[in-house]
């Protein structure tokens, strides 16, 4: 979806000329109604939008059962660090700042699809009171499930199956993003705080989620 009409078709060419199938709309209304009829495998969203904002739709997306684990990309002129912050914490998996190459834009949209489309173990990981079900892909917080997108359930699986151990920003956008050029240190921050919010009986005290100062995050207590 894009607020420009060049841009959308200059966006389409490229995407469609990489194997890709575009459906464009030039404002918010119906989106949310027709990706639940025919469900995308990626949205690609710019803020500045008639009606609802991207921002707006964001949120909406990550509040519908059947699309919440959609990824998400902002495509957007708004290059202001706390604009992209908020894109991250309402759980956009990238964010494109204009003007951008089309070979760049082509490049993050594979990179963004790879990361959803590579199989997790299938396997159930307890920890207290956490059920984390890579199978079912469903996260169980003290007996009730929590919504949560692809990359906030990738990056805590990948927490939760090494207990104890301190991990490096680098190293989690190593392990859970690969596809590393684009994305920064700051977003691990981002999502490690929406996981906290998710998991945590105080996000402020987390007992899950530690951050050890001046090295990156654990999860659980050291034994």
């Amino acid at each position: 979806m894009e607020d420009e009409a060049d841009i959308a078709r200059l966006v389409r060419h490229h995407l469609e000329a990489s194997g890709y199938v575009v459906r464009l709309f030039a404002a918010g209304k119906n989106l949310i109604e027709e990706a639940e009829k025919q469900k995308p495998s990626l949205f690609l969203l710019d803020i500045m939008v008639p009606g609802a904002d991207g921002f707006e739709l964001c949120r909406q997306i990550r509040a519908t059962a059947g699309l919440a684990m959609t990824p998400v990309i902002f495509l957007t002129a708004k290059t202001g660090e706390p604009d992209r912050v908020l894109g991250f914490e309402l759980g956009a998996d990238d964010y494109i700042s204009k003007p951008f190459s089309p070979r760049e834009l082509v490049a993050r949209v594979k990179a963004v699809l790879r990361r959803f489309e590579r199989p997790l173990a299938p396997d159930v990981v307890r920890f207290e009171d956490i059920e984390i079900d890579t199978s079912a892909m469903t996260l169980t917080v003290r007996g009730s499930t929590v919504a949560t997108t692809a990359t906030e359930f990738r990056l805590l699986d990948y927490l939760a199956r090494h207990p104890g151990r301190v991990f490096t920003r680098d190293q989690l956008l190593d392990a859970v993003w690969r596809e590393t050029a684009f994305v920064t240190p700051r977003s691990v921050d981002v999502y490690v705080r929406r996981l906290r919010e998710k998991i945590e009986v105080d996000p402020e005290q987390p007992q899950y989620l530690r951050t050890v100062r001046g090295a990156g995050y654990r999860f659980g207590a050291v034994k």
